[in-house]
């Protein structure tokens, strides 16, 4: 049976409490039926998803993603524990890498083997939900002994990927893949690996499920909502693990431009890398109708979940982005 295609709205709406708790109100009373998290930092995702879990109704809450390397998988099963309690059967864990910027600097963790560190935590974080005792001395992480009650209906596992290594892990280990930031043209890339890996597992492809965070902007000026694009992700393609995704989608050129300019420190020459026709391929830009237009065909190309993540943008209000996916005025 195919998967339901899905909107999301974007979370946290704020740095506090009561913005995303109305903003999950206001999806729910306009017939959006998920809300996923981020977890870059100052509001912790794990602990919001528990904190709002009275005020979603029947509402699907996934974390997209927790960074693997800043909780042991003891502590990341404790608290999916708790929060598929307070959201029994709506509650998705997700977990990455992240990048270098989140873990080297923020952190001071180094960002080693992502790919076998992202593998070896879910494999003993769903060992661990099932009940198990821990006996795990794997090549990045141990663990022995440690035992916690079984899990009543446990989280699905999704992991974030960029690139095919990562890509066909994420579909063979995880229930689902969650990707971002992606050009268009590298979208049946995507999905070839998502298929190799999910047949690696014995898995029917078309039953793992794809989460993408599109970064959507309504408004008629189209040329400041590139400029704010350029503004918000030219610094994260200049990291490591999203220039090298850059180059492997296809444009190595610009990711040269990227790294050769935010290594001068020149801010300016990073973001004209990002031409108007790249920044066409990744963000959703453009009139109600026309990013509706795009939301819907990249789901017919194979995303099943669209999590609509207004770019910020003087020139466009954050709500009017919403709006425009609202089950009375947008569907599939």
């Amino acid at each position: 049976m195919p998967l339901k295609k899905r909107i999301a709205v974007t979370l946290p709406a704020g740095p506090g409490l009561e913005p995303t708790i109305n903003l999950l109100r206001w999806a729910q009373d306009h017939g959006i039926e998920d809300a996923w998290f981020s977890d870059a930092g100052g509001m912790d995702a794990l602990t919001q998803a528990a904190a709002v879990a009275s005020s979603t109704g029947a509402m699907r809450i996934g974390v997209a993603v927790t960074p693997v390397y800043t909780r042991t998988p003891a502590v990341l099963a404790a608290t999916a524990a708790v929060i598929a309690q307070v959201l029994p059967g709506r509650f998705v864990l997700g977990l990455g890498s992240s990048s270098q910027t989140i873990m080297g600097q923020w952190n001071g963790i180094p960002l080693d083997r992502p790919l076998t560190r992202v593998r070896e935590t879910a494999t003993m974080v769903r060992s661990m939900l099932r009940g198990e005792k821990s006996d795990f001395e794997l090549e990045t992480l141990y663990s022995r002994g440690y035992q916690q009650w079984p899990t009543e209906n446990p989280p699905p596992i999704y992991l974030a990927a960029l690139r095919q290594k990562m890509i066909e892990m994420a579909a063979e280990v995880g229930d689902g893949v969650v990707i971002n930031l992606w050009p268009r043209g590298a979208l049946p890339r995507i999905l070839d690996h998502v298929r190799i890996g999910a047949e690696r597992a014995g898995k029917d492809p078309a039953e793992v499920e794809l989460v993408n965070r599109a970064m959507v902007l309504v408004t008629d000026d189209r040329s400041a909502g590139r400029d704010a694009f350029r503004r918000a992700f030219a610094p994260y393609y200049a990291t490591p693990v999203y220039n090298r995704f850059l180059a492997w989608a296809g444009y190595e050129d610009a990711a040269a431009r990227i790294r050769e300019g935010w290594a001068r420190k020149d801010r300016t020459k990073t973001a004209a890398a990002l031409s108007d026709e790249l920044i066409d391929e990744i963000g959703v830009i453009g009139t109600e109708e026309e990013v509706r237009e795009r939301i819907r065909a990249d789901a017919h190309a194979g995303i099943h979940t669209q999590i609509i993540a207004p770019i910020p943008c003087e020139s466009g209000d954050m709500q009017h982005t919403f709006d425009a996916f609202r089950a009375d005025r947008f569907s599939f």
